[in-house]
């Protein structure tokens, strides 16, 4: 007679399991990237679609499409019916019309360069900082612009679908009704910044960012845009210097290069305002995430392309306080995010 042995951990996945499943976890962006740059979500409507019939309306192989689903519904992704293959709430947000659409966010973090990254891990651990310069020869962003230029687009709609995500949360969590002046510096296209406007119908609001990332801003934010009375984009390198005179400077999900450059950026806020003037910096913190296993992750691929970090509680305040800045305080902005609020100092 053989008798069972109970998984280890009193019902769940074994060890084993688990390690074997997490030693093979690449299959899943891979196949995620694989879907996204294929069509699948975006052919797949409403009602179920035997998989022959998905793979000639994609004009791919239908016998590897159905390898490629069964790993995807391991994980949510799809699900697959009597009647053939269907949607599920998560491959939903792979499609270019759903209102909180990830389909470029995806893209971004399983781009070709991101998998050349991963193995320079164990030297980053044995070092204590990522290599990317010394690989590459330049810094990763101006590397990116020569040799990835495709990559720079899906990096502006990306963070354009992340500020879907989280702009409404942003306006409602700040209390700007003392403040005329608002700067979001490295904000993009200027999604978070148009819809911060529109929730304070008093405030005149600026968009600094590099030439290319401004070059298509939010429609809203354009010369014949429902805002342009009361914003203006300007280009600007916010580690050289930030354009613009602001009664708030914000910093979104944009400080996590290396410490050096935070601080950088920080202190050329803290010289184009004036004394009293208010500095955010609108991060995920690591020790406060609803979002664990995402935080650390993009901490690692920081680590590898910018040598920079996802921070910390006591790690924004270090940085704050190396800026010459005053902590006002950290608070949470919808479920996701978190402002520091700083100040320059009177």
């Amino acid at each position: 007679m053989i008798r069972s042995t109970p998984p280890a951990d009193g019902g769940g996945t074994s060890p084993v399991t688990a390690l074997r499943d997490l030693s093979l976890a690449s299959a899943a962006p891979a196949a995620l990237r694989a879907a996204v740059r294929t069509g699948v979500a975006d052919a797949l409507g409403e009602i179920p679609v035997p998989v022959g019939e998905l793979a000639r309306t994609l004009q791919v192989d239908d016998a590897v499409l159905l390898r490629l689903l069964r790993t995807l519904r391991c994980y949510g992704v799809f699900d697959e019916t009597a009647d053939g293959i269907v949607h599920t709430p998560t491959s939903r947000l792979l499609r270019e019309d759903h209102p909180q659409r990830l389909k470029y966010w995806v893209q971004w973090v399983t781009e070709p360069w991101v998998w050349e990254l991963w193995p320079d891990l164990e030297a980053a651990v044995r070092t204590g900082r990522g290599h990317f310069e010394e690989r590459y020869g330049e810094e990763f962003f101006a590397h990116l612009h020569k040799k990835w230029q495709d990559s720079t687009e899906v990096f502006n709609k990306s963070q354009t679908e992340l500020s879907t995500l989280t702009s409404a949360a942003i306006a409602e969590s700040l209390d700007l009704s003392d403040v005329k002046t608002f700067a979001d510096v490295g904000g993009g296209r200027g999604y978070t910044l148009a819809t911060i406007l529109e929730a304070n119908p008093h405030l005149h609001g600026t968009l600094v960012d590099l030439p290319a990332a401004i070059a298509d801003p939010d429609p809203r934010l354009r010369p014949d845009g429902a805002l342009a009375g009361r914003s203006r984009v300007i280009a600007g390198d916010c580690l050289r210097d930030i354009p613009a005179e602001a009664d708030v400077y914000q910093f979104k999900s944009i400080l996590e290069w290396d410490d050096d450059r935070t601080v950088t950026a920080l202190r050329n806020a803290a010289r184009a305002g004036r004394p009293g003037s208010r500095v955010l910096i609108v991060t995920n913190l690591i020790d406060d995430s609803p979002e664990v296993r995402y935080a650390t992750g993009i901490d690692l691929l920081f680590l590898l392309n910018t040598n920079g970090r996802r921070h910390t509680r006591q790690g924004v305040a270090g940085l704050v306080e190396r800026a010459g800045l005053k902590l006002e305080g950290i608070a949470p902005a919808g479920q996701l995010l978190h402002v520091v609020e700083t100040s320059i100092p009177e």
